[in-house]
């Protein structure tokens, strides 16, 4: 008799889940049909925008770092910017520093992140940044170029909508 109930609230959970888990693969796979399907009409322009992102990213960063008052957002930094005057003041920023150093991929990495915070209350990004920040130094390098190109990519798709 106790088997049979235990199997009967086995049941029982495995259903619920099943109702609970079904509406949010579907959203999952929605999301991920129209990703693919941005990507299939937009690929040339999201190919485009990629490098865009990544330099917006890191120079917004930089620039938070160095508390430049006149910075942009990073929105404003993408859409108001040419790509040769955010190649420029990433330059000017990094101060000397390679676009493919250390520094600035962390940079672009916690712009990246905070962007994705955004729509959180101020303490909540800062808690969340603080998190960022700590694993940011646990990475290794490629872990946090794999890190970076998934989230400037999926910037990048956001963009294009």
């Amino acid at each position: 008799m106790n088997i049979n109930l235990l199997s009967q609230k086995n049941k029982v959970f495995f259903f619920i889940s099943l109702l609970v888990s079904a509406p949010l693969q579907a959203a999952q796979s929605q999301t991920l049909e129209m990703n693919q399907w941005l990507k299939a009409r937009f690929g040339a322009q999201h190919q485009a925008l990629i490098p865009i992102v990544a330099v917006a990213d890191m120079l917004y960063s930089c620039q938070q770092q160095k508390k430049k008052a006149d910075s942009l957002t990073i929105k404003a930094l993408i859409t108001q910017l040419d790509k040769n005057t955010l190649a420029e003041q990433l330059i000017t920023c990094l101060a000397g520093e390679s676009p493919k150093s250390d520094t600035a991929l962390n940079y672009g990495l916690k712009a990246c992140f905070y962007e994705q915070f955004s729509h959180l209350s101020l303490a909540e990004k800062q808690q969340k940044m603080a998190i960022v920040t700590q694993t940011i130094a646990t990475l290794s390098r490629s872990e946090r170029q794999k890190s970076f190109t998934q989230c400037v990519t999926d910037q990048a798709i956001h963009y294009l909508r």
